[in-house]
């Protein structure tokens, strides 16, 4: 099965490409999307501001900046930055990642808790919704790879796989 799990930091796992769950606007404040920034540079939210409004439900690409994969992919879980959100913007974007992913021909992807910061969304609804709609993709990548930042988190994700 190509769906694993890893607990750390998305930043250094080495893959074609890892999700931002970002807001529409393509600022990268802070949460995940911040570190991305901080570690890979600010060129990365550059060109996502270039191409915003990026709707929920849809994802783009840029570069990666210093990042050790190829591609950020910024998959909006939330319109606005820093709103609270519902279980369903975290399946779109999932499902929007994977997509985008795949138009893109990436192989490999990293994916963080969609929406389990400021979104609101507790680790285990997210996961366990995560996971389902990785494993109707799981046959289209070689790696599918869930990244808890947390210990509990990568459990959760481990628990639905």
């Amino acid at each position: 099965m190509p769906i694993f799990v890893e607990k750390g930091d998305i930043t250094k796992i080495v893959c074609d490409a890892i999700v931002n769950p970002a807001n529409s606007y393509g600022y990268m404040g802070g949460g995940v999307a911040g570190v991305i920034k901080k570690i890979g540079g600010s060129e990365i939210e550059n060109e996502a501001v270039s191409k915003a409004p990026i709707s929920v439900g849809t994802a783009i690409t840029t570069t990666s900046g210093c990042l050790p994969c190829k591609y950020v992919i910024h998959a909006p879980t939330m319109e606005q930055p820093a709103i609270r959100i519902g279980i369903n913007n975290v399946k779109i974007a999932t499902k929007a990642a994977l997509e985008c992913a795949l138009k893109n021909k990436i192989k490999t992807i990293a994916i963080p808790g969609m929406g389990t910061g400021v979104g609101g969304i507790s680790k285990e609804d997210a996961a366990r919704e995560m996971v389902k709609i990785a494993k109707e993709y799981e046959n289209k990548f070689d790696k599918i790879i869930f990244v808890g930042y947390t210990e509990d988190l990568a459990e959760e994700f481990k628990k639905h796989i």
